[in-house]
């Protein structure tokens, strides 16, 4: 179904880890640019892609992909400062 949206943190964790996206194409054997869409949600990975892009951040699933928007950040840690 082509409505189906996949949510993900890709571009977020390769920043954090200064990795670019040719650098994580190669770790994983895919072309650069499916990198790109990926992060740009035009492309939804495979089951076993998906989980070799976790294992290769070495991040639970969840972490990365997501069926909803994730939180903006700060947005999670708001209410934990105020709170402490």
């Amino acid at each position: 179904m082509s409505s189906e949206v996949t949510y993900n943190r890709i571009a977020m964790l390769r920043a954090e880890r200064g990795i670019s996206r040719r650098q994580l194409a190669d770790a994983l054997g895919v072309h650069y640019q499916t990198v790109g869409y990926l992060e740009r949600g035009e492309f939804s990975p495979s089951l076993h892609l998906a989980l070799r892009i976790c294992a290769y951040f070495e991040v639970p699933v969840e972490v990365v992909f997501s069926l909803e928007p994730f939180p903006r950040l700060g947005a999670e840690s708001n209410g934990a400062a105020r709170s402490a």
